[in-house]
């Protein structure tokens, strides 16, 4: 008994190695215990098993709180004798503390491992605030309102509407030209034109037959309604016949009976077909369109003359038909004017833009300054060329040795100011033992900064916010640019109008120009304006 206890514990001692072989290790690693807030932390599961085994890592790993970025596929690695099956997590923390990895379960052929807790730590980033600065949360910035997409959607669907409504508008025109030119036709020969018409029809089979019969009927009916003034549209068959033969008896329509006779046949055959569903032989639809359009010759004979008022009666109808028709005419032609000149509008706003094409229209001040004919003249001493809308007019209030021109006002939608010869800063006092060219540059740009900004609050301007910046015409010509925005009491006291305004000043010996300009800041083409005037000026020198 002991010797088979012994053989026993040997065998497990022997196979032990193959046994952890068959269920696997499994190793977990990180590539650092210590990282810093939103910094990325690689979690490794690895697994060491026989290449036989059935290895399965966690589907929905949970690693709260740490949150997963990615995780990568099973790499599997051959060894000497065994597999290494390595599955890689991207893990990441925003907040700082001390954090454990919580244990990751792996099955091995149906045995769990468990992977051990790792414990984090998460450190904030320091901030030395000797060393970097600290800046201001920026301000919000205002954004122009753009309606350019809604615009072109309203006009896209616009478009669509006004297209579908030209065609309907057409078919409806049409219809409705067919329809006074047929009242104004005499039922006779609308009649025949009708039967004409049937006679090119060939039924075939019943429902087309049905059609066929109720065409033919109603010409009869209609003509008898309106030639004959008998209630025939509202009447049976046999009424119709009826009447027919009551007006005979009367002497009011001296039709004959074979007349009579063939009408009722022709009847009754429309009677079965579209009542009975019956579907008449082969040539009797063509013969009875011929008995109808011999009824409407032979009814037209036996109708007696027409009297006196009669034919007053009738004419007078004419002529109220014919004023019916020109009035309708004179509306849809108007009414297809307006049609075209919407599509007109709305393609042109499509093709050029809502705003370009309103203006036109509108005849907006800058709108029409920019598309009228511009003047390049010559102005002052020296003389300056510049291009303008319209000619700048001299102030004659301007005292020597200044020289001004003015286009409009404060007032007006565009104001431009040149002035020449501004007079020059005071110098330097004795006592002061010279001037420093720098300084007296600075002093004298100063004081022209300061006499553009009298000359704004003089006229009532406020919250005036200025900008200075060196710049170069087109004709190469150096100049300072003074520029920004206030408010300006249009209009009344008030009401107070953003606007923005630009000077510019040219230095030269003899003294110095300025070129003021002045506009709504919401004015779409002022700023095009501003910018064709800028790049035509030119100085021109003197010998």
């Amino acid at each position: 008994m002991m010797k088979k206890y012994f053989s026993l514990l040997g065998l497990f001692f022997a196979l032990s190695p193959l046994w952890s072989q068959t269920e696997g290790t499994l190793t977990v690693a990180v590539d650092t215990t210590t990282l810093k807030i939103g910094e990325q932390l690689n979690y490794i599961l690895q697994i060491k098993a026989d290449s036989t085994a059935q290895v399965l890592f966690p589907e929905q790993p949970l690693f709260a709180p740490f949150e997963l970025l990615e995780e990568s596929p099973v790499d599997t690695l051959r060894t000497q004798a065994h597999y290494l099956y390595t599955k890689k997590y991207a893990l990441i923390q925003f907040d700082s503390g001390n954090y454990f990895i919580p244990q990751q379960q792996v099955l091995v052929n149906g045995f769990s491992k468990i992977a051990d807790i790792i414990p984090i730590r998460v450190n904030t980033i320091v901030v030395d605030t000797t060393q970097q600065k600290l800046y201001d949360i920026k301000p919000l910035e205002e954004v122009a309102k753009n309606y350019d997409t809604l615009l072109s959607q309203l006009l896209w669907g616009l478009l669509f509407a006004f297209v579908l409504g030209s065609v309907l508008y057409g078919y409806l025109f049409q219809k409705r030209r067919k329809e006074l030119r047929d009242q104004e036709r005499p039922p006779f020969d609308r009649a025949l034109d009708e039967l004409k018409a049937l006679e090119k029809e060939t039924p075939l089979v019943q429902e087309e037959y049905k059609i066929y019969y109720s065409r033919l009927t109603d010409v009869i009916r209609r003509y008898l309604e309106e030639e004959a003034k008998i209630d025939a549209l509202e009447s049976t068959s046999e009424e119709l016949l009826v009447k027919l033969e009551m007006r005979k008896d009367a002497g009011t329509l001296d039709l004959e009976l074979s007349t009579l006779k063939r009408l009722r046949e022709v009847l009754q055959n429309a009677d079965l077909v579209k009542f009975a569903k019956s579907t008449p032989e082969y040539g009797t639809a063509l013969a009875d369109r011929k008995t109808m359009e011999n009824v409407v010759i032979e009814t037209k004979e036996a109708l007696p003359e027409p009297t006196e008022e009669e034919l007053k009666a009738k004419a007078a109808y004419q002529e109220y038909l014919a004023k019916k028709r020109r009035k309708e005419q004179w509306i849809w032609g108007l009414s297809g004017l307006g049609i075209a000149a919407v599509l007109t509008l709305v393609v042109s706003m499509l093709i050029l833009g809502f705003y370009p094409v309103r203006d036109t229209l509108l005849r907006y001040p800058t709108k029409v300054m920019i598309g009228g004919e511009w003047v390049k003249s010559q102005y002052g001493t020296p003389p300056l060329l510049i291009e303008t809308p319209e000619v700048l007019e001299r102030v004659l209030e301007t005292q020597a040795p200044l020289q001004e021109f003015r286009l409009g006002s404060f007032e007006s939608p565009f104001f431009i100011d040149l002035q020449f010869d501004f007079p020059k800063p005071t110098s330097s006092t004795p006592e002061q033992g010279g001037t420093d060219p720098k300084q007296e540059d600075l002093e004298k740009g100063q004081e022209l900064v300061n006499s553009i900004l009298s000359k704004f609050e003089a006229q009532g301007a406020v919250n005036i916010f200025i900008k200075k910046e060196e710049m170069t015409l087109a004709s190469g010509l150096p100049v300072a640019k003074i520029f920004g925005t206030l408010d300006y009491p249009k209009n009344g006291a008030d009401n107070l109008v953003r606007c923005s305004f630009t000077a510019l000043l040219l230095a030269f010996d003899q003294g110095t120009i300025i070129v003021t300009m002045m506009y709504e800041k919401e004015d779409r083409y002022a700023p095009q304006i501003e910018q064709r005037i800028v790049n035509s000026i030119e100085l021109i020198k003197e010998l």
